[in-house]
């Protein structure tokens, strides 16, 4: 009889997390989704859901045992085979208008919740010889006017990626997905009454188009596969090619 085989994804609720939700159900594990919203959104694939504010983890250890001690009960065999770092928040604001409440939550949800969640659940990821994927982000590596703590939580998290991937060595895997653009219903949002922008946008990328969510979830499979052994500690851009191009003005104009 073969093992079920469990990953855990965190911000299950929004698009990539949902996506998620369903490449890791239909490649056979048992999903756990968390998310901090009370219930799972209608269309979400998982076997169980969590409520897990990751700013209450972090700063309250009373609830993160307790959350950690739910997470364990869902996990019967001990092993869990992919933690799976996908909640963000983004709060835009410049370095003269972010308040220090929105530092200190930025970096709580984008960089030490996915800290703390790894090094709470390390012995089921040993067990299980696991792995985990943190959805970073390509402002990394390049950012923008007013994404100055986004920026900046998901460099760290990227830094953290392949710090842990050296400490942890063969025990358990580590890689980051860097992705541009994704088609979300959040993104998209953002574009409604505007199209022509959304369109400006998906032609400013070499390959005339956004990323999907599925496009993330698949690669995020792979990477918790056998097939990706010897990849540890890597941050795989996924942009479309658009972190390859210089934005040029004048040729542009």
């Amino acid at each position: 009889m073969i093992k079920p085989r469990y990953a855990l994804i965190t911000g299950a609720n929004g698009g990539i997390g949902k996506a998620l939700c369903t490449a890791f159900s239909d490649e056979g594990y048992h999903v756990i989704a968390t998310d901090k919203q009370d219930a799972a959104c209608s269309d979400l694939d998982f076997k169980k859901y969590i409520v897990l504010n990751l700013s209450d983890y972090v700063n309250n250890e009373q609830y993160a045992a307790n959350k950690n001690l739910e997470i364990s009960e869902a996990l019967p065999s001990h092993q869990l085979h992919c933690l799976l770092n996908n909640a963000a928040i983004q709060i835009l604001g410049s370095v003269n208008s972010l308040t220090r409440s929105d530092w200190h939550t930025t970096l709580n949800v984008n960089l030490q919740a996915p800290f703390f969640l790894t090094q709470s659940l390390l012995p089921q990821l040993e067990n299980a010889k696991g792995s985990v994927v943190n959805i970073s982000s390509i402002h990394a590596k390049l950012t923008k006017p007013n994404f100055v703590a986004y920026a900046t939580s998901k460099a760290a998290l990227s830094a953290l990626t392949r710090s842990m991937a050296v400490d942890l060595g063969p025990r358990v895997r580590v890689n980051a997905i860097e992705p541009a653009a994704v088609a979300t219903d959040m993104l998209k949002a953002g574009f409604n009454g505007k199209p022509e922008l959304l369109t400006r946008l998906e032609n400013y990328h070499p390959v005339k188009r956004i990323g999907e969510p599925h496009e993330i979830s698949q690669l995020a499979v792979f990477l918790a596969s056998d097939k990706s052994k010897f990849i540890q500690g890597s941050c795989i851009d996924i942009s479309g090619s658009i972190s390859n191009s210089l934005h040029d003005p004048i040729f542009e104009a």
